[in-house]
Order: structure tokens, then C-alpha cells, then sequence
């Protein structure tokens, strides 16, 4: 039987950038999924400046900012459109890139696509469904699924990666259930073109009202997006109305009209072994902070530089183990505020008084979009106080690898994408290293190695 060191099952946003990563670490990897192109309705709509930041790093830039744009931020209004809280998001953020995009989903996939087509490691196979993944006591696991014509295939794969959405057929083979985050609520999604652009706000407004909760946000231009809480029976044309100014609601074209659950929950299990959930597959974030797919792409980023480690040879299986134990907080946490902001949409006169009092606080809007992104947990990498980020300006230096600073030598880059460099003196680089299961190459080396800004 075919057999390929990785196999990707879902070519969502999630799957494709999980395959761009790995294949540009070396790692050959077969993408399968069961549309042939690009899913032609929208999906996610934003993505924020650190998930920019891993496009760019995937050499990409140039293209997002051709299908993407900038948003001003986020309104809560009241049912008469009056501002309660507004909350800006800057042209370019800590990370280099606007802090908020607004981008239609078929057109990344398609980008994504033809950027993995030119790997050369790489593959993808539309039209094939995945029905089954088994791992057996050893050996590398079984992917099997069948093609258009309804031919059965099995490719053997070192690591399978789930990155196949709420209804994943690889969380179900690995019999794992979802915690309940308390939240489930059914809306509905309207996608829309209007021939003449509609005087409204920039970015995305919530209206907060207990039966008839609304979200509103121009996507790219021409095309906006409305999604109406389905307490009552929603009349469209009506519903829209406070948005379109003099436009007739019957000159703009529906895209697509449909019923969501938004659910807030995690994967109890997100890997067993060497098959891991990614994405919706692991997480449903309801989409008040626009962070569902944000959630995915920063899944990838986690897990595959990991994987492309162990694989050849440099890691063992405990830096594997760190993938969930490093992401499943931070969802969770990203989940629960995305449902305070949908309990504040939906809380009444009460919320909407809540909401003006705080926001009142000097400073409280720049807090409430910075507490969400937690520090990194206390680990093997990461000392007492967790940690954040480094500055994007090191990101031409790095590459697709990673460097460790030494405390005690300012400005020394001990890590080079290419080689592991330990410290001098009191620097603990080789045991923790160690402890995080990366191997030395070469053994490890004493001395500063480059420098940092």
C-alpha cells in the first residue's frame, strides 16, 4: 500500500496551512478531501494580525492583502444602532500586520491551494472521503477512504492529522466526546452583494437585544453579512433594512441563506498517539470575536514544526505530547470570551447597561482585546511567569525554525533554524531541551551564535 510520512484529512484553511508548514520543513504530506475545488459558498470571514503573521511567514503576504482588508474594529449598538462600545483595532498591530482583516474563504482556499500545488512534497486529492483511520499496536496508522467513482483506497501514514471540521470523521475514530462549554444558539447567516456600496459602519457591529441579537460586517467590497438570532421567525428584507440606507433590499443578490447552531465546546481527546485533531475537528468557538478559524491556523502553527521533529528524528514523542496541553487551554479560554460577548449581545437592558458602564473606564477597550490572548502556559520551554510572542521583526532571521535567548547575554541568539546552540555559563538550554524531548544535533555547542534585536 501508498504510504506517506503525513496525511492531512480536510483541505479547509486549517488542513492547507498545516501542509504548507510541514512541507516546507521537509516533510512529505498528502492532503485529502472530499470536494474537488475550493467549497464555492463563505465561511469565515476575518483573521487577526498574528494569523497574518503566519501567512506572511509562509511567504504570502503580498497575496492576502490582494483578497483581504483591513477592518476598523468591533461596535456593540443598542436595537437603535446608538454606539454602547467600541472596540479599534490599529492598521498595524504588535505583529506587523492590521490587527483585524476581512477576506471571503473561497478565495484563501484557492490561494492556499495553488501555493501547495508549487511544493513539491506536497499533494492534494479532491473528491476522496475519508472513512476510516485505524492504529494498530504498531506500525503506521491505516487512512482509508474512497474516491468519486466509489473505489475503496488505504494510504499508510507516520502521523494522521484531522483537520476535517465539526462533523470530523477522525475525531469519531478516535471514540472522544466534547466537553460543554454552555453555550448553544441557533442564528441566521445571510451573505449578500449589493450593487452600490451601503453607507455603514467599516467593521463589524453587534446588536444587543435579547430576542433580536444581529451582527453586521462588510466583507470585502460590495459583499456584507448578516446574522440574526433565531428567537423569532426572521424576516429578512426587513431585518436588514436599518443597513441599506435608500438601497431596495430587492436589488441586493443572497449569496447564501442558511440556519447555524453556534455551540462553544472542546475535543476531550485531541491526539492519541500520532493522530491528532486540528481546528473545528478540536474546538467550536461561536463566532462573536471572529476567532474560529484563527483558533485552527494557530493549531497548525503549534503542532507541525513539533511533528517535523520528531519525524526526522530530532525529538522524541513527549514534544508531541505538549500539543494538546499547550492549545486546549488557550481554546478553551478563546472560547469562553467569544460566549461572554454572545451572553452580553443577548443579555437585555441589564447587558447593555453593563456594557456602557464598564467601557466608561479609561483604557478598558485596548484590556478587553488584549485578555484573551493568554500568556503561554508554564513548560518545559517556558519559566515561571509564562511567556508571549516575540517581536516579528525577528521573523526574517528565524525562518521556519527557532531560537532560544540567553537571560544573561542580552541580544544573543543561541538558536539558529538550522542547528540547536546551547548557552554558556548558567543557562539551562540543554536540560530544558531535554525535557521537552529535542534531541541535540550535532551535540550541542557552547557560544553566542548571531545576534537579536
Amino acid at each position: 500500500m501508498e504510504h506517506v510520512p503525513v496525511v492531512i484529512v480536510g483541505a479547509g484553511p486549517t488542513g492547507l496551512t498545516a501542509a504548507l508548514m510541514l512541507a516546507r520543513r521537509g516533510v512529505e504530506c498528502l492532503v485529502l478531501d472530499r470536494f474537488a475545488e475550493p467549497y464555492p459558498l463563505p465561511r469565515a470571514v476575518h483573521f487577526d494580525d498574528e494569523v497574518f503573521r503566519i501567512f506572511a511567514g509562509l511567504g504570502l503576504a503580498d497575496d492576502l492583502r490582494r483578497i483581504s482588508r483591513p477592518a476598523p474594529g468591533m461596535q456593540l449598538v443598542d436595537p437603535r444602532m446608538r454606539v454602547l462600545a467600541e472596540f479599534t483595532r490599529d492598521p498595524v498591530g504588535p505583529h506587523g500586520f492590521p490587527q483585524a482583516n476581512m477576506f471571503d474563504q473561497p478565495d484563501l482556499e484557492r490561494l492556499l491551494r495553488d501555493r501547495l500545488r508549487q511544493q513539491p512534497r506536497a499533494a492534494i486529492r479532491g473528491g476522496n472521503v475519508v472513512h476510516d483511520v485505524e492504529q494498530p499496536p504498531s506500525g503506521p496508522a491505516h487512512v482509508r477512504y474512497r474516491s468519486a467513482d466509489g473505489t475503496g483506497h488505504t494510504v499508510l501514514a507516520d502521523a494522521v492529522l484531522g483537520c476535517d471540521g465539526a462533523n470530523s470523521v477522525v475525531r469519531e475514530c478516535l471514540r472522544t466526546g466534547w466537553e460543554d462549554l454552555g453555550f448553544q444558539q441557533t442564528w441566521v447567516v445571510v451573505d449578500a452583494v449589493s450593487p452600490v456600496p451601503l453607507d455603514t459602519y467599516d467593521g463589524v457591529q453587534q446588536v444587543c437585544d435579547p430576542v433580536r441579537a444581529a451582527t453586521f460586517m462588510q466583507v470585502t467590497p460590495g459583499r456584507y453579512r448578516w446574522e440574526f438570532l433565531a428567537g423569532e421567525p426572521v424576516d429578512v428584507p426587513s431585518r436588514i433594512r436599518p443597513w441599506l440606507g435608500a438601497v431596495d433590499p430587492g436589488a441586493l443578490t443572497v449569496l447564501r441563506q442558511t440556519e447555524y447552531t453556534f455551540r462553544g465546546a472542546v475535543a476531550e481527546t485531541w491526539q492519541d498517539r500520532r493522530v491528532f485533531l486540528l481546528g473545528d475537528a478540536a474546538h467550536l468557538t461561536p463566532p462573536f470575536i471572529g476567532q474560529g478559524m484563527c483558533a485552527g491556523i494557530r493549531d497548525a502553527a503549534n503542532l507541525t514544526w513539533k511533528l517535523a521533529m520528531v519525524l526526522d528524528g530530532r525529538a522524541d514523542e513527549r514534544l508531541l505530547a505538549t500539543y494538546e496541553r499547550e492549545r486546549k487551554p488557550y481554546a478553551r479560554k478563546l472560547i469562553r470570551m467569544a460566549i461572554l460577548i454572545g451572553r452580553v449581545m443577548t443579555g437585555g437592558t441589564l447587558g447593555r447597561l453593563l456594557v456602557r458602564t464598564v467601557t466608561r473606564l479609561p483604557g478598558v477597550e485596548r484590556r478587553a482585546t488584549t485578555v484573551v490572548w493568554p500568556a503561554f502556559g508554564r513548560g518545559p520551554l517556558v519559566g515561571r511567569g509564562g511567556g508571549r510572542l516575540c517581536p516579528a521583526t525577528l521573523d526574517p532571521r528565524l525562518g521556519d525554525g527557532f531560537a532560544l535567548l540567553d537571560p544573561g547575554t542580552p541580544g544573543a541568539l543561541l538558536v539558529r533554524p538550522d542547528r540547536i546552540v546551547a548557552a554558556k555559563g548558567r543557562s539551562a538550554t540543554p536540560r530544558m531541551l531535554a525535557a521537552a524531548g529535542i534531541a541535540p544535533v550535532n551535540g550541542f555547542e557552547s557560544g553566542r551564535h548571531g545576534h537579536g534585536s
